[in-house]
C-alpha cells in the first residue's frame, strides 16, 4: 500500500477529532497536533519525527478547506478552527463509526461505550454515570467550566492516552495520577503542584499546564524520569534536576531559572527553546550544545525590558540549524547570526545602531519583525542586501524619519508593514508597489 493511501485513514481521523472541541473554539495547532499523536493517527516512516507528519497533516487539512487559519507565526499556522457546518459534518461521521462520542444529557443519559468522550456540560453528572467496568476507554477530554474532582473515578481512566481537563483544576493534582500508566498526553489547568508519582507516567509524550493567572506550577525531580517526553510546557518555579535525561524533548518552554544550571548536551532531540525571565547576570551559552535546535526564543524579565539588557547572545552564532530567533528585551548590540536563520523578531531592543547592515547580510533570511527594536532616525538598506526577504514589519520605531533602500535590495519583497512610524517622512518609491502594503500611522 502507497503511502498516500495509507496517510488518507489518518487524515479522515485527524479531521473528526476536530468535532470533540466545544463549537467556535479557536484551537492551539500544537494542541490539535500533540492530541493526534498521542491518539496514535500520526504515523512517521523513516526518519521522518512526528512533529512533522502532524503538521503536514493539518498543512492538507487546511488546503482542503476543512480547517481554517486564525492566526499564523513564522510561516507556521499557530491557532486554527472548522466552520460550524463542518463540526456538525465531524460529529455526525464520528458518531457512525463510533469514534468518539460528545455527552449530551438531553440525550443520553448512561454514558456509552465509545474509546473517546467529550464532556461539554454536566460533568458531574456524566462522571457519576460512567460504567466502572468500561475498561475501553481511552481518551478523556473535558470541556464542562463546572469544577469536579474527575480523579475520583480514576478506576475508569486506568487505561487511558488522552486526559485533557479544560478547567480550572485546583491547586493540587492527586497522587493517584501516577497509576495511569498508559496516559500519553496530559493537559492541565490553574495547578500549582504536581506529585512525585508523575515520574510513573513512562509513557507521557505531551505534559501541558496552562495558568492563565501566572503563576507557577512546582514539578518534582521524578519528571525527568519521563523518558519519552517529547513536548513539556509547564511554567514550573524550581530548577529542575536532571531535565537532561530527557532526551526525546522536541519542545520546552521554561523560566530562565529553570535552565541556567543545565548541561543540555544529551537534549539531541530539542527542535524549540522558549525561555522568558532572563537576566543580565545569567550565561546562555550552553544553548549552543542543542546541535538541533530549530526555534528559540528568548524574552527578558517581565518589567525589566528597558532596564536590563541580554547577556552575551554571541552563542547564537554556534546554533548551526537555528532558523527561527525572537529576541524580546533590551540589546547592546546584535550578535552574530548563522547562515541558517529564515526569520528573525526583535522587540523592545532600543537599539542605538541601524541593525540593517547586519541584517541585509544573512544570505536566508526571509521574515524580518522589528518592534520598539530601534532608536535611530535613519535605516540603510544597500544594493543587493536582504536578498531573500518576503516578509519585513517595522513596528513602533518611533524615531524613524529616513529610509533608505538600494537600487537592487530587497528583489523578492512582497509583504510590507509600517505601522506606528509616526516620523517617518518618506517611503522609498519601490515599496509603495509591494503586493501586501500596508502603511498605518496610527490607530487613536
Amino acid at each position: 500500500m502507497g503511502a498516500r493511501q495509507m496517510a488518507k485513514p489518518a487524515l479522515k481521523k485527524c479531521f473528526l477529532y476536530f468535532g470533540v472541541f466545544p463549537e467556535d473554539r479557536v484551537i492551539d495547532a500544537d494542541d490539535i497536533m500533540w492530541l493526534w499523536m498521542a491518539e496514535g493517527f500520526i504515523i512517521p516512516r523513516g526518519e521522518e519525527r512526528m512533529e512533522d507528519v502532524a503538521e503536514g497533516f493539518l498543512n492538507e487539512l487546511i488546503r482542503r478547506s476543512l480547517v481554517q487559519v486564525v492566526d499564523t507565526f513564522w510561516e507556521k499556522v499557530t491557532k486554527c478552527k472548522v466552520h460550524d457546518l463542518l463540526r456538525d459534518l465531524a460529529i455526525q461521521k464520528a458518531l457512525e463509526v463510533n469514534f468518539f462520542d460528545i455527552y449530551d444529557p438531553r440525550k443520553n443519559l448512561k454514558s456509552t461505550s465509545c474509546i473517546r468522550q467529550a464532556i461539554h456540560s454536566e460533568g458531574k453528572r456524566y462522571l457519576s454515570s460512567l460504567h466502572r467496568s468500561n475498561s475501553k476507554l481511552r481518551s478523556i477530554m473535558y470541556f464542562d467550566p463546572h469544577y469536579f474532582n474527575v480523579f475520583l473515578l480514576i478506576d475508569v481512566f486506568r487505561h487511558i492516552y488522552v486526559l485533557y481537563l479544560d478547567i480550572d483544576y485546583g491547586e493540587v493534582i492527586p497522587d493517584v495520577i501516577g497509576s495511569l500508566n498508559n496516559l500519553k498526553l496530559l493537559s492541565l489547568r490553574g495547578v500549582r503542584n504536581i506529585p512525585s508519582s508523575i515520574g510513573k507516567l513512562k509513557n507521557l509524550q505531551t505534559l501541558v499546564v496552562v495558568n492563565m493567572d501566572k503563576f507557577f506550577c512546582h514539578l518534582p525531580p521524578e519528571t525527568a524520569d519521563l523518558i519519552n517526553l517529547r513536548h513539556l510546557v509547564v511554567p514550573y518555579s524550581k530548577p529542575l534536576a536532571g531535565i537532561s535525561k530527557l532526551t526525546s524533548l522536541q519542545v520546552l518552554r521554561v523560566d530562565c531559572d529553570q535552565w541556567k544550571d543545565v548541561d543540555p548536551v544529551d537534549l539531541v532531540n530539542l527542535r524549540e527553546l522558549e525561555m522568558t525571565n532572563i537576566y543580565n547576570s545569567y550565561s546562555l551559552n550552553n544553548i549552543s550544545s542543542l546541535k538541533n535546535l530549530n526555534t528559540l526564543r528568548l524574552h527578558i524579565s517581565f518589567g525589566r525590558q528597558y532596564t536590563n539588557p541580554f547577556p552575551s547572545l554571541e552563542f547564537v552564532n554556534g546554533c548551526e540549524k537555528l532558523q527561527k530567533l525572537s529576541l524580546g528585551g533590551r540589546l547592546e548590540k546584535l550578535p552574530v547570526f548563522p547562515d541558517s536563520i529564515t526569520m528573525i523578531v526583535i522587540w523592545q531592543s532600543r537599539l542605538t545602531k541601524d541593525p540593517m547592515p547586519i541584517l541585509g547580510m544573512l544570505p536566508n533570511l526571509r521574515n524580518l519583525h522589528l518592534s520598539r527594536a530601534y532608536e535611530g532616525e535613519e535605516i540603510m538598506c544597500s544594493d543587493y542586501s536582504f536578498s531573500q526577504l518576503e516578509l519585513l514589519h517595522l513596528n513602533y520605531l518611533d524615531n524613524l524619519e529616513r529610509w533608505h533602500l538600494g537600487t537592487n535590495a530587497m528583489p523578492l519583497i512582497k509583504d510590507l508593514s509600517i505601522y506606528n512610524c509616526q516620523k517617518l517622512k518618506e517611503i522609498p518609491e519601490r515599496m509603495k508597489h509591494v503586493k501586501h502594503f500596508k502603511h498605518i500611522r496610527s490607530l487613536i
